[in-house]
Parts: structure tokens; sequence; C-alpha cells
């Protein structure tokens, strides 16, 4: 018995350890040859850091002390970058369920209509979104509206690239059952695939929402309007307890977002 128990044992993990420590190593080495100069790295100066702690100690002290007294100016700049973030996410639901069925290949199965709205998709993704905005600002001028055009194409790029690549790694029986039953592909996708992908597409899109709230306080230094403006136009007169505040009321409204968010997923999903 004990022999045969034996036999059923399963055999240890092989151990890679010269192999590790070499992969170890090599991270390590072309990690340390990136911060040499002399070579072509970048150049990080940890001495300037230590001479000027202070100046970090300071900031970092009035950051502490945030100054309540200023709540009442930042409530129509907060309300106005939720609204951003809001109209930006709404307008890129509806517009990403076409776009996200065009890019996958269960949904889209001609490669030149799939592989158009890829390409596009990633030149889109692969601008930042502080260059959108701050091309908008300049074509549409300062104000929400070129706040509200960068959420919404900064939106598209997360939903339908990550959605669209859930499609392609799914399981596709459903569809072919379609095909062969002899309906048309607008007919099956709108019959099996989209059922199938409301789940994935109501993450993403309460996902991008939470997003919308962090990046639209960015877009603001630039002149897309929200809470960003204010934080920048605060910051520029050196006044860091007003900064506290706001970085603390965007801190509460991302909770809150999230927890929101959670309690629809269970929902939803």
């Amino acid at each position: 018995m004990t022999a045969i128990l034996r036999e059923l044992e399963v055999p240890p993990k092989p151990r890679h350890t010269l192999r590790t420590v070499l992969i170890v190593s090599a991270i390590a080495a072309f990690t340390i040859a990136t911060c040499l100069p002399a070579i072509g790295g970048i150049e990080l100066d940890l001495a300037v850091i230590a001479k000027h702690w202070r100046n970090g100690v300071t900031k970092l002290v009035q950051l502490a002390q945030p100054n309540f007294a200023f709540v009442p100016r930042t409530l129509a700049p907060l309300l106005e970058t939720l609204q951003m973030a809001l109209v930006g996410a709404a307008a890129a639901a509806l517009c990403s369920i076409p776009l996200t069925l065009w890019a996958a290949a269960p949904t889209n199965p001609n490669r030149v209509a799939r592989g158009v709205v890829r390409t596009l998709n990633n030149v889109n993704r692969a601008v930042p979104d502080l260059v959108f905005a701050t091309v908008l600002v300049a074509m549409v001028g300062v104000g929400a509206l070129p706040g509200v055009i960068t959420l919404f194409l900064f939106n598209i790029g997360i939903v339908v690239k990550l959605v669209s690549e859930a499609i392609d790694a799914a399981d596709h029986r459903y569809m072919e059952a379609g095909r062969a039953a002899g309906g048309t592909q607008f007919q099956i996708n709108r019959a099996t695939a989209l059922p199938q992908a409301w789940p994935l597409f109501a993450n993403q899109w309460l996902y991008a929402l939470e997003l919308n709230v962090r990046v639209s306080a960015i877009l603001g230094i630039v002149g897309a309007g929200g809470i960003g403006r204010l934080l920048d136009e605060r910051r520029g007169f050196y006044a860091y307890s007003d900064v506290s505040v706001i970085i603390l009321e965007i801190l509460v409204v991302v909770i809150a977002i999230e927890v929101l968010s959670n309690l629809l997923r269970r929902r939803l999903v």
C-alpha cells in the first residue's frame, strides 16, 4: 500500500535557481544602466532631493492644514467636474457598442473594416488625454466642452479595446448556432453577442466613470473646465491649504463613485 501511495505522489516541482538568478540579475543590470547618463540613461540626481528636502516638508505641512472655509468656492467647479465625467461616460457608452462589435472578430468577420476600426482606436488611445484637451481648448475655447470631448475619446479607447478583446477570447458556439440557423451577422450580434457582452460593457462603463472624475480634475489644468482649473489657480498662488481641500474633495468623490459602482456591478453582473 505504501509503495502505491508513493507512486501516486506528485513529483516535486523542478527548481530553476540559476535561471531565476540570471533573469533577476539581467533586469537589475538593465535598470541600473537606464540611470547612467554616461551611456544615454536618465539622470537621477538624488543629491538634489536630499539637499532640498525641506521644501517638500514645508509643502506637506501646508497640505496637512486644509482651509475648510474655502469649500463653498469649490462646489460649483466640483459639480461641473461630475457633469463632465457623467456626460463623457454616457456618450461613450452609446457610441462604444457598435464600435466594439466592429472591432471584434466574432462580431465582424470583415477584416478590412475590423482593421480600420482597431487602427483608429489604437491611434485614439496613443494620444495622451492632456494633448487632446490642449488641442481642443485651442479649438473651441476654455470651458467644459473640450473636457467632455476629451473624456469621450478617452472612454471610447478604453471600452472598445477591453471589451472587444474579451469578446475575441470568449466561447462563441452560440454564434455558430445562429449562423447555422441562417441568421445574418446583424441578427446574430443582436440576439446572441450583445446579451453575452452586456456584463462586460457594464463593467467597463462604470470603470470609465470612475476614471473620468480623476482625469477631469487633471484636464482642468490646461483649461478644460472643472475643478482642475481651480486647483491650478490655487497652486499658482501657492495656496496649498486650499489645494489640500480640493484634493480631499476629489478623494471623497472618487471613493463615493467607486462604492456606488461596486453596488451597481453586483446588480448588473
